[in-house]
């Protein structure tokens, strides 16, 4: 995020996010929650069943309640009756939302190519929140100033927060969770005070359990942007038409970024409150995502067809195991607690049944390089030898190596038993595909694997012959490689260009929950022989830098460390150094009129530290390298405990900015 704010969105100030929508008097919208779409009818589903499944845990938890509190037999009779019934009613709840996340086919292409599907995740839901009455009496009670004023700010946040709800599933999505996400660091600085609860609660449902989670901290509100980030992310990437090279790049880039975005999840918030935010979850979305990167890395290779060049064959072969490790990884994670406990039984399986076929795809191209491949040349036997050496897991039975490239029999005998693995695997996975009641509606999985089931049978049909009275030898492992590894990529906050909704309040500097000052005036102020009596230094607001003693300004109450707010009735918070000098060289005989505050700290007045200009790298920082060199916005935001590391992600936050030149406004 890069550093920027400005009452007008031009430049200046001190702390916020560079530049603003288009239009910056209007919100983003999310899709019309109406219109019924495949998609939305699953998301509205989704919502009833977390609606459903919020109130039999809170019967739940009163009949438990009442089962501890009562000694009466018969109403402890009654109460296990209820809970068995409710806690049946929870169970059909679960299955219901397991079903509903594995409708994968909901988010894929429907373009008439044959290509596997992918995974991807529901957003989360939240409940709605009112944050108009306590943004008012924070407003009124700790800035001093008139909240009815701030309706069209208030107006914009809350229309903002509903539009997250509902994002349309593209980049225009993307940007507005992105806004949203942004503004929540304002939001934090202004109106969240370490010694003042605004006594709000946020509430989000599990995106995988639909178990509805509350805290009062704005990190589960950041946070839970940031998953639902990722999520959308997972639908983009599922919905590509991966047939053309566009499609596939665009796929990669989309679930890069999701990985990266639970990746950012998991390293900087901690103690999450619902499992689908847990490290153990997030762990394994990002093998996930990772996996399916994998999977698209593949898919590169083969939108042209199988090559004919055996080197180009055993390449494909080396990429279809890495595709088979990664998801065999994933498996591994998803069996293990707490996670089988949580994750759908027809994602687990549908993982299972990817690294299957894709172990049966790596078997079936070695067999294509060894069988349909020349012989080799005297020439070139250093370079296959060399290629076949790190082909295999462990070394293949039979002839040494040499003999092995030129000897078309032994070739032939080698690919059979490749084929032979890669049938037993494509079996396997049928098999699974079967066993799951949820994945045996998916024609489209079942149909890939089939597909390439038969055209391995027919192959070891084309090879196999009549006088085969050899024992088939076991075909070792294919030698997991890829010339491409998925990288995990930090969503892109900095792309969404956003101001302040409440930059009136000043700026932040000054003007947040956590500074205390006090107002005073206006005071009347007139010129002297020496002028007005004190020194100006800074901007954005202006500082009284120095108060000479016996002078005008001392005997109106002046003090060093003040900031003048308003001259003449004219505000000046956002003013310029040379701003505020014009409108007092400009007074009269009359005098002028300020209003100033006076903060309340115990640091001395006009200490500038050092390390503003070093910003810790704890927390949601990015390199100045990765924003094109520019500032960076730290995310106050550390974790759940927002209250232990709050101090530390606004240290940086300095009353004014050092300025060398110290002008006297005597003139």
């Amino acid at each position: 995020m890069i550093l920027e704010e400005s009452p007008d969105g031009e430049g200046g100030g001190d702390g916020g996010l560079l530049g603003q929508p288009a239009d910056r008097d209007s919100v983003r919208k999310g899709c019309n929650p109406l219109v019924q779409t495949q998609r939305s009818r699953l998301q509205n589903h989704r919502a009833r069943i977390n609606q459903q499944i919020n109130k039999e845990m809170r019967m739940r938890t009163g009949a438990e309640n009442l089962f501890k509190a009562t000694t009466n037999h018969r109403v402890k009779e009654t109460v296990a009756l209820e809970l068995s019934y409710v806690n049946s009613n929870l169970q059909l709840l679960k299955e219901e939302l397991e079903e509903l996340n594995s409708s994968v086919d909901v988010y894929q292409n429907e373009s008439e190519g044959i290509s596997v599907p992918m995974i991807p995740l529901g957003l989360k839901e939240t409940k709605d929140l009112d944050l108009a009455t306590p943004l008012r009496e924070m407003i009124s009670e700790h800035y001093g100033e008139d909240s009815t004023s701030y309706e069209v700010e208030i107006k914009k946040l809350m229309d903002l927060r509903q539009a997250i709800r509902t994002p349309s599933r593209n980049e225009a999505g993307l940007e507005l969770l992105m806004e949203y996400y942004n503004q929540l660091y304002f939001l934090d600085i202004r109106f969240f005070s370490p010694s003042r609860n605004l006594g709000v609660f946020f509430h989000w449902y599990d995106s995988l359990t639909g178990v509805p989670s509350h805290q009062r901290t704005l990190a589960f509100e950041k946070g839970s942007v940031l998953f639902n980030i990722g999520a959308l992310y997972t639908q983009i990437g599922a919905r590509q038409d991966r047939g053309t090279r566009k499609g596939i790049d665009c796929a990669i880039e989309a679930f890069q970024r999701a990985a990266g975005a639970f990746n950012y999840l998991k390293e900087n918030f901690s103690n999450a409150p619902s499992l689908d935010m847990s490290i153990a979850s997030l762990s394994m979305l990002v093998r996930l995502m990772t996996a399916q990167v994998q999977e698209c890395v593949f898919e590169q290779l083969t939108l042209s067809g199988t090559p004919r060049e055996p080197l180009s064959q055993m390449r494909l072969a080396q990429e279809a195991a890495r595709v088979e490790d990664v998801y065999s990884l994933v498996y591994q994670t998803m069996v293990q607690p707490p996670v089988r406990d949580y994750v759908p039984f027809s994602w687990t399986t549908m993982v299972n049944v990817k690294a299957k076929h894709f172990r049966g795809l790596s078997h079936y191209y070695a067999a294509i390089a060894l069988c349909d491949g020349p012989v080799v040349a005297d020439s070139e036997i250093p370079k296959y030898e060399k290629a076949f050496l790190q082909f295999h897991v462990t070394v293949p039975e039979g002839p040494p190596l040499p003999v092995l490239l030129q000897d078309s029999e032994e070739r032939r005998k080698l690919a059979k038993a490749h084929l032979r693995k890669a049938m037993m695997n494509h079996e396997e996975a049928l098999r699974l595909h079967a066993v799951c009641r949820i994945l045996r509606k998916m024609d489209l999985l079942q149909e890939v694997v089939s597909l390439a089931h038969r055209r391995s049978l027919a192959k070891y049909s084309e090879i196999d012959h009549e006088d085969d009275f050899f024992e088939t030898a076991e075909a070792p492992e294919v030698h997991p490689k890829t010339h491409q590894k998925p990288e995990i990529k930090t969503p892109n906050f900095s792309q969404v260009k956003v101001t302040d909704i409440f930059h009136r309040l000043g700026p932040l500097s000054v003007f947040s929950a956590k500074n205390q000052w006090r107002l005073k005036g206006p005071i009347l102020l007139t010129r002297g022989e020496g002028g007005f009596g004190f020194t100006l230094r800074g901007d954005s607001p202006v500082l009284i830098a120095a108060v000479i003693p016996g002078g005008r300004a001392e005997a109106a109450g002046l003090k060093e460390g003040d900031y003048i707010v308003s001259v003449n009735g004219e505000p000046c918070k956002w003013g310029k150094h040379s701003e505020v000098v014009a409108l007092l060289t400009g007074v009269g005989e009359e005098g002028v009129a300020l209003q100033v505050v006076t903060p309340q700290r115990e640091e001395p007045l006009g200490l500038v530290e050092k390390k503003a200009t070093s910003l810790s790298s704890v927390g949601l920082l990015r390199s100045d390298k990765e924003n094109g060199g520019q500032a960076t916005l730290p995310g106050p935001l550390l974790g759940w405990n927002k209250k232990a590391k709050r101090g530390q992600g606004l240290r940086w936050l300095q009353p004014f900015s050092p300025s060398a030149d110290n002008t006297p406004a005597s003139r």
